[in-house]
């Protein structure tokens, strides 16, 4: 992407001179001349929209406010990430340095959550705190929830109580959207309604035992902090010393976070925050698109709104496509992306029988294009959820080309995937301690103790001369360890024929799945997805084999193994997309039940979050878009039906109105185009044809 770069101009020039008409407004807003007096600074909204030059224009501002005469020590710079701190840092200081020599710094350059720590222990002794408290990350957390879990009774229940996992899921998203327990059991965690008192007593037990120890958990840091501005006199002291608060991606700030900003500039002067409501995708993490629409109306009179809608990324065909998508939101801040890139292909719509054919035609296209020099670095498959990509990563394993994927875990290493490998290894193979001891404790009532003497018990024992169904386990466990018992014995080598063994148990363990974690349907789509590809292998051994020790090398997470290759395709989730851009892009499973997925489409807000990531997913693409569209997927095992193939259509972000936007196309093609050459050939196929129809005569 070319975007005006960070010269100020030469010493004495106009330092915005790099910028656009839209940008240099932004950058300039409400700020005077040097020695003007004209210092308004009242608040501002920028919508920046995808690929506008946000950063660039961000950093121009700050370098503006302390070429004023702002006193750098009295910014807040607010981000997501210590990453995108430390470049506006940079950005800023050769901004400042082609101006002048000796640039300051940024000190309250940072994350939300890092500030908050910073500002906590500074006010740490006038808010009931001792300044030495220490911070759990999240295992801490869920470790110290479970102590206060085990305290109360909650862990022998003889219904099983949620997990700490699960509870603490529960606690972060009280807070973070700030709405009440019942509310947020009933949208997100609807299996753990009926422990709604129990929960209450658990977190007030969590927090005592928090305050008892001088400890803050991640989602403490900003309650402290919005707890600490909410109250008038440190709130307005606090705002005060901050001359300036500036915060970027501010479409992806929860409930919490906007209250932190209005309780320090509650008139908004000196208020800037940056953002775009198209690109708000974060819900689940308990982002709020309100924040970012409801902006203005917070201030009278309202902040100003400025809007960045030159493209410096894709062609136009693209930005039109993406631009009628989003045109269609229900809410949103009215903007056009254009580009001066006028010329283009179309983007594409590329219909294919079912999700093998998606992968085969992905593949080709990846290939065809690296060989018309689109680096393999520069193609990236982005995909809603990160088990869509299973498909595509085992082709790209049979062709050895190698891949990173970014977003979610690997698929082979997230824990459900591996407690069902685990089962199965452990029926396979009775020895493998370390498969057993996991694989007993998905039963109900069934701890390390119980695993562990069930284990030293089949290793006194010569093998086969004790039934697992006759082991010593808990008297209210054993219903469901005879039951896990027969299960182990279907899947072990004499037992139930492959592949109808592994279904039998996929099927076992999607029925725990409420018990052993918080997010089911999620991962009930990846145990399908497994069972299929379980059936693809003519055994259990053969499918351990090359799944279990030989994985797909391009399952890999974000942070990734050392690399193989000097060139590799890129996989993401369109979440982890978001902030990047390649030349050619293919988007998976743009269909119905997948953009938007079939679990979010329980509300108006959640089809409309569904809409902003299909547009997030559109505007990576610089040069070449293509969304793929299965017309059939396999679902096994559905209850009453068997398997069987249900069919999916075009997704209705893009209606059939848009349709010119795009070029459409199916793979394979027509198997017409094969039809034989000669009349000869072709009688002889309709003689015989007809003649089969005669015998049904």
């Amino acid at each position: 992407m070319r975007i005006p770069d960070d010269g100020g101009g030469a010493a004495g020039g106009d330092p915005l001179a790099q910028l656009n008409p839209a940008q240099r407004a932004a950058a300039g807003f409400g700020i005077g001349a040097p020695g003007s007096g004209e210092q308004r600074h009242p608040p501002l909204l920028v919508i920046a929209g995808a690929g506008s030059g946000k950063t660039s224009t961000l950093a121009h501002r700050v370098a503006q406010l302390i070429d004023c005469g702002a006193d750098p020590g009295r910014l807040l710079l607010l981000t997501f990430s210590r990453r995108a701190a430390g470049e506006m840092n940079r950005r800023v200081g050769r901004l400042l340095n082609r101006r002048a020599a000796g640039a300051p710094s940024l000190p309250w350059a940072g994350t939300f959550h890092g500030i908050a720590a910073r500002l906590l222990r500074e006010y740490a002794a006038r808010i009931g705190l001792d300044p030495c408290f220490t911070i759990h990350d999240r295992q801490d957390s869920a470790d110290l929830l479970n102590l206060a879990r085990h305290g109360l009774g909650f862990s022998a229940r003889e219904k099983r109580f949620p997990l700490k996992g699960t509870c603490l899921a529960i606690y972060s998203a009280v807070l973070n959207t700030q709405a009440n327990l019942g509310a947020v059991l009933q949208a997100s965690f609807p299996w753990c309604a009926e422990w709604q008192a129990e929960l209450k007593s658990l977190f007030r037990e969590y927090v005592l035992s928090k305050q008892a120890q001088q400890v803050l958990d991640y989602d403490d840091l900003l309650l402290y902090w919005a707890q600490m501005v909410g109250e008038a006199g440190l709130g307005h002291e606090i705002g005060h010393r901050f001359s300036h608060v500036l915060v970027d991606e501010y479409q992806d700030t929860n409930r919490l976070q906007a209250a932190i900003l209005l309780a320090m500039k509650p008139d908004g002067r000196g208020l800037t925050v940056v953002g775009d409501d198209a690109q708000s995708i974060y819900a689940f993490r308990g982002a709020t698109v309100r924040n970012i629409l409801d902006f203005p109306q917070h201030f009278a009179p309202p902040a100003q709104v400025l809007t960045l809608d030159r493209n410096y990324r894709s062609t136009q065909p693209i930005l039109d496509a993406a631009n009628r998508v989003i045109a269609l939101a229900a809410e949103r801040f009215t903007k056009d992306l254009w580009s001066e890139r006028s010329a283009g292909e179309k983007p594409r719509l590329v219909a294919v029988r079912d999700e093998s054919d998606q992968a085969a035609y992905v593949v080709e296209q990846v290939l065809a294009r690296r060989e018309a020099g689109v680096r393999l670095k520069s193609q990236a498959v982005l995909f809603r959820t990160a088990q869509h990509s299973v498909r595509v990563e085992i082709e790209l394993r049979r062709r050895n080309i190698p891949f990173v994927k970014f977003g979610g875990l690997k698929f082979l290493e997230a824990a459900h995937i591996k407690d069902v490998l685990a089962i199965l290894r452990w029926a396979q193979n009775r020895r493998d301690r370390l498969a057993g001891f996991r694989a007993m404790q998905l039963v109900g009532g069934i701890g390390p103790k119980s695993a562990s003497r069930v284990l030293d018990n089949i290793a006194a024992a010569a093998p086969g001369c004790l039934l697992l169904e006759e082991q010593p386990v808990p008297e209210a466990a054993r219903p469901a360890w005879h039951e896990f018992a027969g299960l182990i014995a279907n899947c072990s080598p004499g037992g139930a024929p492959w592949p109808a063994a592994c279904e039998q148990l996929c099927r076992w363990y999607q029925e725990q799945l409420e018990r052993l974690h918080e997010d089911p349907l999620l991962r009930q789509t990846d145990i399908e997805q497994l069972a299929l590809i379980a059936a693809t292998y003519p055994n259990a051994e053969r499918f351990l084999t090359e799944l279990v020790l030989d994985p797909p090398a391009a399952s890999s997470d974000e942070a990734g193994p050392p690399l193989l290759d000097e060139d590799y395709l890129i996989l993401s989730t369109i979440h982890s997309a978001k902030g990047q851009e390649w030349t050619a892009v293919f988007v998976l499973n743009a269909v119905d039940g997948c953009i938007p997925s079939d679990m979010a489409t329980g509300s108006t807000a959640a089809i409309e979050e569904e809409r902003r990531l299909l547009y997030v997913a559109m505007t990576r693409a610089r040069t070449h878009l293509e969304l793929i569209l299965p017309q059939r997927f396999h679902v096994t095992q559905q209850p009453a039906f068997g398997d069987r193939h249900v069919h999916a259509a075009r997704t209705r972000f893009i209606p059939h109105a848009l349709l010119p936007d795009y070029e459409q196309l199916s793979w394979p093609p027509p198997a017409a185009a094969a039809a034989p050459a000669n009349p000869q050939a072709r009688q002889e196929v309709f003689d015989l044809t007809a003649r089969m129809r005669a015998m049904w005569q």
